[in-house]
């Protein structure tokens, strides 16, 4: 999944959604580090401002919590057997 520079959705809209699907798919597990907003910085060609915002979307979304000093950690989801 790629973000589109041209297309009509925010970028840091289109970050949050390419970081929850590696959520959603274990690529970052829970209680492990998702990237830093360098990383991201790096990996998408954007500005720290846009990166920060969406990690904030995946805050907003109890995606991830962000601990200062330590970075952004992936929640752990209630599994279908805890409901």
């Amino acid at each position: 999944m790629t973000v589109d520079l041209e297309g009509p959705e925010p970028l840091y809209e289109q970050i949050a959604a390419v970081l929850g699907a590696r959520i959603a798919d274990g690529t970052y597990e829970p209680r492990r580090r998702v990237p830093s907003e360098a990383a991201i910085c790096d990996e998408f060609n954007v500005s720290r401002p846009t990166a920060r915002a969406a990690l904030q979307l995946l805050g907003q979304r109890g995606l991830i919590v962000t601990v200062r000093g330590k970075g952004s950690f992936v929640i752990e989801q209630p599994s279908a057997e805890d409901s």
